[in-house]
């Protein structure tokens, strides 16, 4: 007579929780303009050199108002973090997101253009004023290379930022975000943190950053954004090894499987029958024992583990291989703290081969690793 009241109990708690959850991920959102949206999408794409994910971003922005003047300039303006090929490349899809919306009838708006600068502007000493208050008020040289140094104030600091169509903090959202895509370069992405509180970034819209470019970008760039965050706000964070999915693709979401999974899978078909499995970093699946086949795992990136029923857990990083005998109860997944993905393929298949599923493989036994 209780099973009912108590499992309209766990429904609601569930119910409860998801919507939770999705109004936390709302908030953050909430407290980016649609505008900073659009500049941290475009801008992350652009140094990914995603050119689908940034003709994407450019089309919303344009959508929901962004300007061309407005998307030219934090194009042109990552040249200066990202290199010319980068900006050129973004410069181009911009062209043709421009052409194709305008012969569809989208909206387009041109925006206004900077400000011309008066005849007597001096780039180097605008641009050491600009540099200063953005690294807290204190002049920094660069000594050992005295022609960088000049550059950074006369041309990046002093040109550059001059330009009035994009305010310091828009410009600092969009450094943030292109520095979040770029892999070795969480020095200047801490740097740059600290730089845009400086020039008028909020911290409830630095901290609203990783989940909007988990989102519309990737894992990877929102956790390295997540490091910076935590070094320059403080709170505790612990890093999670990402891998890269332009090398192995993560695929779609395991849903067939899902129910002998604990954690989010995914699934990318391969020729040959063999698959590539992704796990997200605490995700494994049940044991389970493979009939008259021999299952062939070969790790290709992250950290993972392979268990066998009563005997110690082995790990699993590129290159590792195992063969898993006929019969023999195990399971596979993920690490605590990183993403893995392995191929797999059965072999010396015997005709009525099956796969046996089993129990889960409780959170005492994983976190015991």
């Amino acid at each position: 007579m209780t099973r009912q009241p108590m499992m309209k109990t766990r429904i609601g708690m569930l119910a409860l929780l998801l919507t939770a959850s999705v109004s936390l991920f709302a908030q953050n959102n909430m407290a980016l303009t649609q505008k900073q949206q659009a500049l941290a999408a475009i801008a992350a794409n652009e140094a990914k050199g995603n050119i689908d994910g940034l003709k994407a971003a450019l089309n919303e922005g344009l959508e929901q108002g962004l300007t061309v003047s407005e998307a030219k300039e934090a194009l042109s303006h990552l040249y200066a973090y990202t290199g010319f090929p980068r900006s050129l490349n973004a410069l181009g899809a911009l062209q043709q997101v421009i052409k194709e919306r305008t012969e569809a009838g989208l909206r387009v708006e041109e925006g206004r253009e900077a400000d011309p600068l008066p005849k007597d502007y001096d780039a180097l000493r605008q641009g050491t004023e600009v540099q200063t208050k953005l690294v807290g008020g204190q002049p920094f040289t660069y000594a050992f290379a005295p022609q960088t140094d000049f550059y950074l104030k006369a041309h990046l600091f002093g040109d550059i930022f001059a330009r009035n169509n994009l305010t310091f903090a828009e410009r600092e959202i969009v450094t943030v975000s292109a520095i979040s895509a770029l892999p070795g370069c969480e020095p200047q992405l801490v740097a740059h943190v600290s730089g845009a509180r400086n020039m008028g970034v909020s911290d409830v819209e630095l901290r609203a950053l990783p989940a909007f470019l988990e989102e519309k970008v990737g894992f990877a760039e929102a956790e390295r954004l997540r490091g910076a965050l935590a070094s320059v706000l403080g709170g505790t964070h612990t890093p999670v090894q990402t891998v890269d999915f332009s090398v192995w693709p993560q695929g779609e979401p395991n849903s067939a499987y899902a129910q002998y999974f604990t954690g989010n899978s995914y699934l990318a078909p391969m020729e040959g029958g063999i698959a590539n499995v992704t796990f997200e970093p605490r995700c494994r699946n049940n044991w389970h024992i493979h009939h008259k086949q021999v299952q062939v795992l070969i790790c290709v990136a992250g950290r993972g583990w392979y268990q066998e029923w009563g005997k110690p857990a082995v790990p699993m990083t590129p290159g590792t291989i195992i063969a898993i005998p006929a019969e023999v109860k195990h399971w596979h997944g993920a690490a605590k703290d990183s993403w893995f993905q392995h191929l797999t393929y059965h072999k010396d298949v015997q005709e009525g081969a099956s796969n046996e599923w089993l129990e889960p493989v409780t959170d005492g036994q994983y976190d015991a690793l």
